[in-house]
């Protein structure tokens, strides 16, 4: 019993309670003033009526995707008061003046790492156009460089993404940079703690990025101070404060490993015991990542130091951390690591996958842990579907969010009756995010299929063309349908009104979820 209250006082005195608490006294301040002059309400209420159809035209003719639109119209239409106060508070993506001036300067140093004059973009060009229209596309809104003499090594699971990652930063000789969604005490995050503790005390530059929110149940509150006494220089993404404005939607969803400048990995797995089978959560976890070793890897060093500048303020000598390393890899395709920010409108992992979906001629096979489409990806789905190419989508049989699953079971109806084959994966969760296109390109990295990933948050990815990998990707996919149930339109069984009900009202908040 004392147990049990000492973890539960615990609980009262973790963040992730009064940081809610202290948002709800406010907004408890606000709703307490607004009856307050409820003798002004006919007023007040008009008022309040006409800021929401302001508000409706300005969400109506904004950049913001339709779907995202319509879940924060109706509660805006349907409460004029409060649905308005909800999306001042939480809707409006939009960045302040300040802001807006960092990512502009982040913006042109990025962009005076592209090279706008790239021999293999024009190789690429005269090989095939169709895969260089898809680049040119990538390198131009992600501002990154397509590479060749880059090595691929696919990942399939946890266990094998650890074991590479421990054994590469052991190897570190300069520097070694991590950013990751979520990190987890345990014995995946101790175990790389301890090493670099050791290149700390070796002379190695070592820097961590962790997103905030996607740690606050895993580590403690103010761990940039644990790790910066270690001499491991640390920032924190969008830190989860009790300010009504912050940006609680805008979270940093990459995952990046850059060791030296000359390798590189990225994919689902975040460092926690989960993804590499020490702690059983929602049956087996089945993830994946991919190594870089060569010139590509520097598309993710700029991106982890673009990072770090916006995060802690700082204008950092990017070149500096540029390998003179003499790559001895032979060319083996076309590789481009890209990056996606909510904040530049641009929609780049959502157009990458639609760019692979309309090349396709053959098949298309996808993974991921959640399917909320919206309308452009279920209609280019679709139409892939009935041109004719094997379109198969493995999702979770295990959910790890109950409310998302339920949206994702919703989108199965009309993808199934439009020929899209949909598998659930009977061993528990799948974690991946990949397309793999008629043996010829294929993507891997940390952009799930909904709304969150990609419209809200800072992804990345690897884009690959002609490269030997890919086989290795498709034959890992064909092995993980063997553990699959196919889910058939005559097995879905008909909703009661209720359920019906429910999934409806879940599809239209979705963007929100």
């Amino acid at each position: 019993m004392i147990k049990f209250l000492k973890k539960n006082l615990n609980l009262l005195g973790h963040r992730v309670f009064l940081v809610p608490l202290l948002m709800f006294i406010q907004i408890v301040i606000i709703f307490i003033m607004t009856f307050e002059f409820y003798s002004y309400f006919i007023v007040f209420y008009i008022i309040c009526s006409l800021l929401s159809f302001v508000m409706v035209l300005h969400i109506v003719n904004s950049n913001a995707n339709p779907g995202y639109k319509i879940a924060w119209i109706i509660p805006i239409m349907l409460l004029p008061i409060f649905g308005l106060l909800l999306y001042f508070l939480f809707g409006d993506n939009q960045l302040n003046k300040r802001q807006k001036e960092k990512m502009k300067n982040i913006y042109y140093k990025q962009l005076k790492y592209k090279d706008n004059h790239n021999i293999v973009m024009n190789e690429l060009r005269y090989e095939n156009l169709s895969a260089y229209n898809q680049v040119k596309y990538i390198s131009d809104y992600s501002l990154s460089n397509v590479y060749k003499h880059t090595k691929t090594t696919y990942l399939s699971n946890g266990k094998i993404y650890f074991q590479k990652l421990l054994e590469t930063i052991k190897n570190a000789k300069k520097y070694i940079f991590l950013e990751y969604f979520i990190i987890s005490e345990g014995k995946m995050w101790n175990n790389i703690l301890e090493v670099l503790k050791q290149k700390v005390e070796e002379g190695i530059e070592v820097r961590i990025i962790y997103d905030d929110f996607g740690c606050i149940m895993t580590l403690p509150n103010h761990y940039n101070k644990i790790l910066e006494k270690e001499g491991i220089k640390t920032a924190v993404f969008n830190p989860f404060v009790p300010n009504l404005k912050s940006k609680f939607n805008n979270r940093d969803h990459r995952k990046i490993a850059v060791i030296d400048g000359h390798i590189a990995f990225t994919g689902g797995i975040n460092l926690a015991d989960e993804y590499i089978g020490e702690k059983v959560r929602f049956g087996h976890w089945k993830d994946n990542g991919i190594m870089l070793e060569g010139e590509a890897v520097w598309n993710f060093t700029v991106m982890f130091l673009s990072m770090w500048d916006f995060i802690k303020e700082e204008n950092e000598d990017y070149e500096k951390y540029h390998s003179n390393y003499e790559y001895e890899t032979s060319s083996d395709g076309f590789v481009i690591p890209y990056s996606d920010s909510p904040w530049d409108n641009e929609a780049v992992g959502e157009t990458v996958y639609l760019n692979l979906i309309a090349k396709a001629n053959r098949y298309i096979y996808i993974t991921t842990p959640y399917l909320v489409l919206d309308n452009e990806m279920i209609t280019a789905l679709s139409t892939a579907a009935k041109r004719g190419v094997d379109v198969r989508i493995i999702t979770p049989g295990i959910p790890d969010k109950k409310l998302v699953n339920e949206v994702t079971k919703a989108y199965y109806d009309v993808l199934l009756k439009n020929g899209v084959k949909i598998y659930e994966y009977t061993k528990g969760f799948i974690h991946e995010k990949i397309f793999v296109v008629d043996d010829e390109y294929a993507t891997i990295g940390t952009i799930n299929l909904d709304y969150r990933s990609l419209y809200l948050h800072f992804e990345c990815g690897v884009w690959l063309y002609d490269c030997s990998v890919i086989f290795t990707i498709k034959k890992d996919f064909t092995s993980t349908l063997k553990e699959c149930k196919e889910i058939k339109l005559k097995n879905l069984g008909k909703l009661n009104w209720f359920n019906s009900l429910k999934r409806q009202i879940l599809k239209a908040f979705a963007p929100l979820m």
